[in-house]
């Protein structure tokens, strides 16, 4: 796993509803490394109770969201895209012309470094291609609990259901 630097950015992702199980904390280290972003997803707290895909290969696939997944929205001048990383090495990439719409596989590739964990700590590490023009990022992340419980994290949640789409989704500046 890859060491935090001095040009790591670090941000916190929040619950959009308080409560539930399992109780978590989200954190997620950013750093640019020239035409791609590099991410680190912390979990830290109950991890145990989070249920965990299965080790499946690192490769493409679809519905990971449906499933613990940690997610990255990057704005483009013309839409945005949407990486999906899962724990079990599964990843997506998919570009929308529009809010919600025009959705199409992306070219940018995702490569998964690892899922670790020690006691009450689970780290994923990522690095997405970046697609040209990227200005934008919003971070999140799909929970799903060991009973079945989903709960939805990310840096804001800017309507009255969690939409990790929303424009206002998008608050971070790409490094």
């Amino acid at each position: 796993m890859k060491a935090r630097t001095a040009s790591t950015k670090t941000v916190k992702l929040r619950p959009f509803s308080v409560g539930g199980s399992p109780r978590v904390q989200l954190e997620v280290w950013i750093e640019r490394q020239g035409d791609r972003l590099w991410l680190r997803y912390l979990a830290e707290g109950e991890v145990d109770r989070v249920d965990w895909p299965a080790p499946a290969g690192n490769q493409r696939a679809d519905e990971l969201w449906r499933h613990t997944c940690f997610e990255a929205f990057v704005r483009t001048p013309d839409g945005y895209r949407e990486f999906n990383l899962s724990p079990s090495g599964h990843w997506a990439s998919y570009r929308f012309d529009g809010y919600r719409s025009g959705m199409a596989l992306a070219d940018e590739i995702v490569d998964i470094l690892g899922l670790n964990g020690a006691g009450d700590m689970v780290a994923l590490e990522a690095a997405i291609d970046l697609p040209s023009g990227a200005d934008r990022l919003g971070l999140s992340a799909v929970i799903e609990d060991v009973d079945g419980g989903i709960s939805y994290w990310a840096l804001a949640h800017p309507s009255d259901k969690p939409d990790f789409h929303h424009p206002d989704s998008f608050i971070l500046e790409l490094p």
